[in-house]
């Protein structure tokens, strides 16, 4: 069974013009889940058939955890399944899926795949995907075009069109709730195949994409959240010397910005902001916990420690916890 799974924001129209490519393939077992991020937009409910159900996510969860709503349902009625992550903005080319069968058949040992994807002007968008550690670099990394294999193995694929063979997975795969919306698709890639799973794209199956044309009607919010997701990205998989380069870079091109591009000014900025504001929290969180471990032991530096819990308290009152409920604290003046 091929279970389709996509993400609805404000995007009927094109979910509908999805629907209609799937279902013109009509002797393929197939049922599409669409994820509905805006609770607002009842229209979505009028695509509901025996083929197409819809599954409240109760506010914008973002993509991630959208795609993870929808995952869980799947795994829950078939964990032998394919799933098809598609994107609402693409459709897939007649006959497509009549070959996804025969190519797990044939290429059980996949896990993660990735098909090729092309612009309504037939331009290749996306063909796979590569990573350099040392340098943080995430490129769109052509390996079909001039290859007659059948598939080829590679660092990431696109969430835009990205099939999950869930016969592979002990427990039903996730994306990482951190990230809000792009880069997603590269942590779930990375993350997997740092744990022995095989991530591959081939031009056997193949979807056309209009790039952009949800994202873009906001462009703030698209470079807020691409900005923050890809500080995320660097810290967790390259050297920490290339993400603060990259950081600094990021901020003092924003300014350049800011009376020329405002909107991509301001998005990049407020990106940057998130990011530190996460990263501050989780050192916050981390001392916190290291200074309740110290206050229940007799060490020489339990007073300090308990003396210093107010001083963090007043940097961030919500990560205080009752870690030091029986430590004997003493009041200290307020930074």
């Amino acid at each position: 069974m091929i279970y389709f799974l996509t993400v609805n924001y404000y995007s009927t129209s094109l979910v509908t013009q999805l629907i209609s490519s799937i279902q013109a393939s009509k002797t393929i077992p197939h049922k599409i889940v669409v994820v509905n991020n805006s609770p607002q937009d009842k229209s979505i409910h009028l695509l509901k058939s025996e083929f197409v159900l819809i599954l409240e996510s109760g506010a914008n969860l973002g993509f991630g955890r959208a795609c993870n709503l929808g995952l869980s349902w799947i795994y829950s009625q078939d964990n032998q399944a394919i799933v098809w992550l598609i994107n609402p903005d693409t459709y897939i080319v007649e006959s497509v899926l009549d070959k996804v069968d025969l190519f797990f058949k044939a290429n059980s040992e996949l896990s993660i795949v990735g098909t090729v994807i092309y612009t309504p002007n037939n331009k290749v968008w996306f063909a796979g995907g590569k990573f350099i550690p040392a340098t943080g670099a995430i490129l769109n990394q052509d390996y079909l075009t001039d290859s007659d294999a059948e598939y080829i193995c590679c660092d990431w694929v696109s969430a835009c069109s990205l099939l999950i063979n869930l016969r592979i997975f002990p427990e039903c795969p996730q994306f990482d709730s951190a990230y809000f919306l792009y880069y997603e698709d590269f942590d779930f890639c990375r993350r997997y195949a740092n744990q022995g799973h095989l991530v591959a794209v081939t031009k056997q199956l193949t979807v056309i994409h209009s790039p952009s044309s949800i994202t873009n009607k906001n462009i703030f919010r698209k470079i807020k959240h691409s900005t923050y997701s890809y500080l995320l990205t660097l810290e967790r998989y390259t050297n920490k010397l290339f993400l603060v380069i990259r950081l600094v870079r990021l901020i003092i091109y924003a300014i350049i910005l800011i009376l020329l591009r405002p909107k991509v000014a301001f998005g990049k900025l407020y990106g940057v902001l998130l990011y530190l504001r996460r990263s501050f929290t989780i050192l916050s969180n981390t001392v916190l916990v290291n200074l309740s471990f110290l206050t229940t032991k007799p060490t020489g530096i339990t007073t300090y420690a308990t003396n210093l819990f107010p001083h963090l308290h007043c940097l961030n009152p919500t990560l205080l916890t009752s870690h030091i409920a029986n430590s004997n604290c003493y009041p200290v003046p307020r930074i």
